[in-house]
């Protein structure tokens, strides 16, 4: 049996390589993953509480609307229920969006570098993919705006962007959506919003008021530390959700889940606590490797693009056999790693190999 044609090289998505497999590979007590933007704080304690209650409810299917969350989420953001949809991660909502809105010769415009799966998805759906190279890390509206077509029907912003971890400002995004065509829909990827403490940087769903061709996707997995339980959320305006829905599969959320994030959605508190070491954590970072004379992206989300000097495989490779996982391997940062930030020891641990890795390169020269 064959399957579609256009799917056939596609690659299958490479996530963290987990701990577990690298404690039995190397045969390594500890394991530190600074790889996949997890929260090393965990989660609230108010989640745990209600996952605990909801036990019981195992064995009965989740409420296919999310009823409560959704109620939770539109008083958050005073929006209205039928202007949320909610996936298994922001990556279900990702494919909702390309289900629903690309056929095969459509045209779907996103940066490169930026996260894999906005393409991933468009080349399952036979779309065509118009790559557009970040400048200085940064998506770069003016190039982004000359793709724009009569076959354009989706634009992804990555907003802190996934891998540079870099961000663009309110003004900047305003002035590009002002200039995007008003059937073409814009996906404002706002994944890493939580950590942001930068003025300037733009509220999304607040722009909402004023661009109807306007989407936005947040998640429960980064900073409310809900990653294993996969709660995305998309909010834009209720025909957009209104077709998504159409596509969703029924029980696409389960049911600790959406009890887990309405209880964190409250929790101002941790996020704010999260946010704070986070900070703590970027700030180490940025004095650590000006100490060793590296080139790194300014870190706006819960991870940091360095510069090596060295083949990142290479780098990924030797940190590994240390007992650190980190993320190599970029089309065009071919010497760079992304570091997810830790706590304050794995982030030290994370630096004294690092920096062990480096000086055995160098005696090696």
């Amino acid at each position: 049996m064959q399957p579609k044609s256009n799917i056939v090289q596609l690659p299958v998505y490479q996530p963290g390589k987990p701990v577990e497999d690298v404690k039995r590979e190397l045969g390594l007590e500890e394991v530190i993953k600074l790889a996949s933007n997890e929260n090393p704080f965990g989660y609230s304690e108010l989640a745990k509480a209600a996952i605990i209650n909801e036990l019981g409810q195992i064995a009965t299917y989740p409420d296919g609307a999310s009823f409560e969350l959704n109620a939770a989420v539109a008083k958050k953001f005073g929006v209205e229920s039928n202007q949320i949809i909610f996936g298994n991660g922001s990556s279900d909502i990702i494919l909702m969006l390309c289900r629903t809105y690309l056929a095969p010769g459509d045209e779907t415009i996103m940066a490169d570098e930026t996260f894999s799966q906005y393409k991933h998805n468009a080349e399952i759906e036979n779309a065509r993919i118009i790559e557009v190279p970040l400048n200085n890390g940064k998506h770069d509206f003016p190039a982004m705006l000359a793709k724009i077509n009569d076959r354009t029907k989706l634009v992804w912003v990555c907003n802190p962007n996934n891998p540079t971890g870099t961000i663009v400002k309110e003004d900047e995004l305003t002035a590009f959506l002002d200039q995007v065509p008003k059937d073409v829909l814009v996906v404002l990827d706002e994944a890493y919003c939580e950590f942001v403490d930068e003025p300037g940087f733009p509220d999304g769903i607040q722009l909402l008021k004023n661009y109807r061709n306007l989407i936005v996707l947040r998640t429960f997995s980064k900073i409310y530390g809900l990653a294993s339980l996969r709660i995305g959320y998309g909010i834009g305006h209720a025909d957009v959700i209104q077709y998504m829905n159409q596509i969703r599969e029924p029980f696409n959320t389960n049911r600790l889940g959406q009890v887990a994030a309405t209880a964190s959605i409250v929790d101002d508190d941790f996020v704010k606590f999260c946010r704070e070491q986070n900070n703590a954590g970027i700030k180490y970072f940025y004095s650590q490797f000006d100490r060793l004379g590296l080139k790194y992206f300014p870190a706006f989300g819960n991870f940091i693009m360095v510069d090596a000097k060295l083949p990142s495989g290479e780098v990924f490779q030797a940190l590994l056999r240390k007992g650190l996982i980190v993320r190599p391997r970029w089309t065009y940062y071919p010497t760079y790693i992304r570091v997810s930030i830790g706590t304050p020891e794995q982030n030290e641990k994370f630096i004294a190999a690092f920096e062990q890795v480096l000086q055995e390169a160098a005696v090696r020269g």
